[in-house]
């Protein structure tokens, strides 16, 4: 199955139905008077996440979602059968945004959640609905009310407690795999990884998932390489582990090429908490292992984890170190909403 996270659709809820002019006619009834029924309600449009997607595919094959107009009234008091809802099923985790790709309508981030996108216009009155003492022969009724019609955008954002950062060959989908039961591919050319893959890493008998996502290039953020378009999987990530290839030639830089494009995509990316690991130490020896280090720990000010991700070295205590974060953050308690009336 292809991976798509961004896609556009066209919605439109239904219009109801007019309301019926109708007066009731029949032998031996002395009396008959107006009998207008009401017009149905149109279908509205709704977006529910769902377990078992992963993808927005669905999306490329069908972007326009109309509901059914309501029908319109009958006489003998018959009201008009009302137009079905659309339910446009999305992955746990999907973004609705307007048309301008900006304005946020929706955050689903729950299984079962549910947003109305369009509602569904209003049947209108019969002339049975207008019958007064002063008026018993109306011979009005009310169209129907129009549909809404609008253009959406769905972004889906993998809910993820780790996310994996790092220069293309830097060594994340090997990580993934060895802390994992994910199997993401692995070659030794960069832009291996080509979508995001998202892995379930277990330590000291606790699970947590972790995200990867294809690797940043210098001027990412301008569109060079895959671009940034990636890392909004991370965003909802509760730390990131960046990885910074051991056998690169300046490490300094290649941390410093991540970091500049976490603050170029968003100021609130680049303050997540972070942990450096110094990648692929098994390719190095003793000498070489504590120069990069320490060239590492001047260019992030904070500590540096060694790994390998082939070898297995050092992962478990960077796993603990990930997981600290994890649960630090799921124990901070949530901030309130300001009150309004």
């Amino acid at each position: 199955m292809k991976f798509l996270d961004l896609a556009k659709v066209y919605i439109r809820s239904g219009g109801g139905g007019s309301g019926c002019v109708s007066f009731r006619r029949e032998k031996f009834v002395e009396f008959g008077g107006p009998d207008g029924g009401d017009g149905g309600n149109g279908g509205s449009v709704w977006a529910e996440a769902v377990e078992g997607l992963n993808t927005l595919i669905d999306f490329r094959y069908q972007q326009h979602f109309f509901a059914k107009s309501g029908q319109p009234g009958m006489g003998r008091q018959m009201t008009g059968k009302s137009g079905d809802d659309i339910v446009l099923r999305v992955p746990v985790g999907t973004e609705i945004l307007d048309e301008d790709e900006e304005t946020l309508i929706a955050d689903l981030t729950e299984p079962g959640q549910r947003v109305l996108l369009a509602r569904g216009g209003n049947g209108g009155f019969g002339n049975l609905h207008f019958k007064s003492a002063t008026n018993q022969s109306p011979r009005r009724a009310n169209p129907g009310q129009e549909g809404v019609e609008r253009t959406i955008w769905l972004r889906l954002k993998l809910i993820a407690d780790a996310g994996l950062l790092g220069l293309p060959n830097a060594g994340k989908s090997t990580f993934l795999s060895a802390t994992s039961n994910a199997r993401p591919k692995i070659a030794d050319y960069p832009f291996t990884t080509l979508h995001p893959n998202l892995g379930v890493v277990g330590i000291d008998g606790k699970e947590f998932v972790m995200a990867d996502i294809p690797g940043l290039i210098e001027g990412a953020s301008e569109g060079r390489g895959l671009g940034d378009l990636f890392l909004g999987h991370v965003e909802r990530c509760s730390v990131l582990l960046h990885l910074v290839d051991g056998t690169s030639e300046d490490v300094a830089h290649d941390y410093g090429v991540i970091i500049g494009e976490l603050e170029a995509y968003a100021e609130e990316l680049a303050q997540k908490p972070r942990i450096t690991a110094l990648n692929k130490i098994d390719a190095l020896d003793e000498e070489e292992r504590a120069e990069k280090k320490a060239e590492l720990e001047a260019a992030s000010g904070g500590r540096v984890y060694m790994i390998s991700g082939v070898a297995g070295e050092g992962l478990p205590e960077v796993l603990r170190a990930i997981y600290a974060e994890i649960a630090r953050d799921r124990a901070a308690p949530e901030e309130e909403a300001p009150w309004q009336p």
